[in-house]
């Protein structure tokens, strides 16, 4: 692969890091030992510290061995919304030696079903608001199943007045339990069990997340103590977080992205942490200015969202020092307009739920536009032809695949998933990443789109991501999603569906839209067909859900015209 010009590299880094060769829990210790009693966590204005985090982490694990029978190896389904509980959870199940599994807290029964019966969990840990949808999941003794869950209340760990506005789930009191499986929170901790040694190593299973479903059933991506250790140390690096950072922590946790980067990261370095259980752009904006936040690591569809709201220039967000996320590519218009507020670029990464979040991020010195960055530590990334495996020249698209350090283990419990997952290369095993893209002179990747999501317009390939791009520039558009359609002439044509700005709906036609993008792009990529929509459909990490969207299409070119 071409190697990027050395001052194209973060100025200071080295190319290898070593990583801490323990459990990531040891993490947890270490900062305490560090900073004991400096703020970790701030939840709607209530703070935990450090010790007192790790004391209550150290009880439920105590709780999850001796009561709950878990053993060194157990899955442990996580589900719950971002909150103090969530990252407790997550470090209870590690000092207990056993593996997370963190589940979408917008999953339904039958979803939750299927990843306790694959992961083979038989403790979880669920959000009171959750609980209808996992109780289902209850087993009598010796059946599969949920043998135990510890039902967390997010208002334990509300202890402070706050004039923000609190989500009712958040907020509700404490509901009392009826079933012996079910095990309070709260009565947990105040067993007061103490756990036995932490024995699992770096090579050892520490999370298990599962894929979102897309290309068919989720499946469980094994991740050691050692690849979960090589995201958080390195974005701890590359971004140079240290115990003063102050970070925004909105993106979910159960999604590998917010884990990394939001949570573990910033506990390795003994920074604070200034946790919402939902998005809000208002108690955003108000947190950033209260607490002084530093690192907002957000999703594009959060920066649209934060930068539409009215009179955004009251808030004092002058400490803000980095934005950072991935995702989905940040179009110019907006990147554009999240500098003139707060003077910093958007600094765009790439990852996937098999690589423990980020392969690639954009250096701070030098980041570009829709771009995914540079191979960050110990990474190999080529792209290749994905039907010969070629390695493709600088500019040609094809197949991104990537070696490296966070790379999983594969798939939990289905070999052959692993097997079509990686390939050899020079003896290297990599992962196929099922994503388009290219790599340009100077080393920084780019993504055209996933492998399979493209539009064949009268033989003209387009990429629905370009498209996407180039209606952000319409000042009426607040976010579009472009989809194909059948077309009895050029077989298939572009669609887009649009969410409008405030305010613009019968100011602005779609007619007026596709007249628009036909001025601004190739007459084969402009869409023919545009529909007004009052929302798009996201994934629990807020993805926008185009698969859905083009499969709703599909069935209604099956049944008639569009």
């Amino acid at each position: 692969m071409p190697t990027p010009p050395a001052d194209h590299w973060p100025p200071g880094l080295p190319r290898h890091l070593a990583l801490p060769a323990t459990n990531v829990y040891a993490n947890l210790a270490a900062s305490v030992a560090r900073h004991p009693e400096k703020t970790f966590t701030v939840f709607y204005d209530t703070a935990l510290s450090y010790v007192a985090f790790q004391r209550e982490a150290e009880l439920l694990a105590g709780y999850l061995q001796q009561v709950c029978g878990v053993q060194a190896g157990d899955r442990v389904l996580l589900c719950l919304q971002n909150s103090p509980q969530w990252a407790l959870a997550f470090y209870a199940i590690l000092r207990a030696n056993a593996v997370v599994v963190p589940v979408n807290p917008m999953n339904r029964t039958e979803e939750l079903r299927h990843c306790v019966d694959d992961s083979g969990a038989r403790v979880a840990f669920v959000a009171q608001d959750l609980l209808a949808q996992a109780q289902p999941l209850l087993a009598e003794a010796g059946a599969d199943g949920l043998h135990h869950v510890v039902v967390a209340t997010y208002s334990d760990h509300l202890r402070a007045p706050t004039e923000l506005r609190v989500p009712e789930f958040v907020s509700a009191p404490r509901a009392a339990l009826d079933d012996p499986r079910l095990h309070a929170w709260a009565d947990a901790v105040a067993s007061a069990h103490t756990p036995g040694p932490l024995t699992a190593g770096p090579d050892d299973l520490c999370a298990m997340p599962y894929t979102s479903g897309t290309t068919g059933k989720p499946k469980g991506c094994m991740h050691t103590h050692r690849s979960v250790m090589a995201t958080l140390v390195g974005g701890v690096q590359w971004f140079g977080t240290t115990a003063d950072a102050v970070c925004l922590s909105v993106l979910p946790f159960f999604h590998v992205t917010g884990l990394a980067g939001s949570l573990n990261g910033p506990l390795y370095a003994g920074a604070t942490i200034v946790v919402l259980a939902r998005w809000d752009r208002e108690a955003a904006a108000i947190c950033m200015a209260r607490y002084r936040v530093t690192m907002w690591q957000a999703i594009s569809t959060m920066v649209i969202d934060f930068l539409a709201q009215p009179q955004l220039e009251r808030f004092d967000l002058s400490s803000l020092a980095c934005v950072r996320g991935g995702g989905a590519a940040m179009p110019d218009a907006l990147a554009a307009r999240l500098k003139a507020l707060t003077g910093r670029d958007y600094i765009e990464g790439y990852g996937m739920t098999e690589t423990m979040a980020a392969t690639h991020i954009n250096p701070l010195h030098r980041p570009k536009p829709q771009c995914l960055g540079l191979p960050v530590f110990d990474v190999d990334a080529r792209v290749i032809d994905p039907a010969t495996l070629a390695e493709q020249p600088a500019g040609a698209t094809g197949e991104i695949v990537v070696h490296g350090p966070q790379i999983m283990q594969g798939y939990w419990r289905n070999p052959q998933a692993t097997q079509d997952a990686f390939i050899d290369i020079d003896g290297k095993r990599f992962l196929r990443t099922g994503d388009l893209g290219h790599v340009d002179e100077e080393g920084y990747f780019f993504m055209t789109d996933r492998l399979k999501r493209m539009i064949n317009a009268s033989g003209y390939k387009v990429w629905p991501a370009e498209v996407e791009a180039l209606m952000y520039h319409h000042p009426a558009i607040q976010e579009a999603c472009v989809i194909g359609a059948r077309d009895p002439r050029r077989g298939e044509t572009v669609k887009a569906l649009v969410v409008l700005r405030p305010g613009q709906r019968g100011k602005v036609s779609e007619q007026d839209v596709i007249d628009w993008a036909h001025g601004h792009m190739a007459a084969y990529k402009s869409p023919r067909i545009v529909e007004f929509v009052e929302s798009l459909p996201r994934s629990g990490s807020g993805k926008v859900m185009w698969r859905e969207l083009q499969e709703q299409q599909a069935a209604r070119d099956a049944t008639g015209p569009s």
